[in-house]
């Protein structure tokens, strides 16, 4: 398998497949592919992992893409603005990372939930309680929002992070939550009451920009219903 990541802040990642080799996407992620390519939706892993990803707030299935009789490429973009990565699995190393940020993966690689550890990370954390775990052996692309940012975190090392703005880390990184700062840094500074922390060793990826501010962001300037009465609200 060879890969090319194309584009700057609306990305896709171009994938060639041998004869033999496929890839497992989110449904509905494909752009283009070659003439030659078949694609079917599968429960990778069984009806049991299906329906895990699907508590998770996932596809069901998976959908694989495969070069038929000749070699060929599959385009593979996400549903926001931001930006695509990789991460590689095998001997013993996984990925966790939020819910939304799988794209696509080698036919090797075992997806599965995994839950916050603690009561208080998942429900402050930003992530929530269901995370996704990427093992087995293979290349998964990920998908953010905004930029990334790759950090490698040495054994003890500890940072903290805006809730929402962690896209994954290695299964060696320890995530917990932590407020803050004081009452009133908490109630006035802006940063919310809690922060994400997140302590070595391991990578850790994190995004500059997460889909519930850009939404808030929004709101405000939206068009507001107009009742029948002529009123708007």
């Amino acid at each position: 398998m060879k890969y090319e990541i194309i584009g700057d802040n609306l990305q896709m990642v171009k994938v060639d497949l041998a004869v033999g080799e496929g890839i497992f996407a989110e449904a509905g992620s494909m752009v283009n592919m070659s003439g030659s390519f078949t694609m079917e939706s599968q429960l990778k892993g069984g009806i049991l992992s299906g329906l895990k990803r699907a508590v998770a707030g996932e596809s069901l299935f998976l959908t694989r893409f495969t070069p038929g009789n000749t070699p060929g490429f599959v385009s593979i973009a996400g549903m926001m603005p931001g930006k695509i990565f990789t991460v590689t699995v095998g001997m013993g190393k996984e990925f966790i990372a939020q819910k939304n940020a799988f794209l696509c993966c080698e036919e090797h690689v075992e997806l599965d939930i995994a839950l916050a550890e603690k009561f208080r990370a998942g429900l402050f954390g930003g992530q929530g309680f269901i995370l996704q775990r990427m093992s087995g052996q293979g290349t998964v692309f990920l998908h953010c929002c905004g930029d990334i940012i790759e950090m490698s975190l040495k054994p003890g090392e500890v940072i903290k992070v805006q809730t929402g703005l962690v896209v994954g880390f290695e299964n060696t990184v320890t995530y917990d939550i932590a407020l803050a700062g004081g009452i009133t840094t908490a109630l006035f500074g802006g940063e919310g009451l809690f922060v994400t922390t997140l302590t070595g060793p391991g990578k850790v990826v994190l995004q500059s920009m997460d889909i519930a501010r850009i939404a808030s962001v929004l709101i405000p300037f939206l068009p507001k219903p107009v009742h029948t009465d002529g009123k708007s609200g």
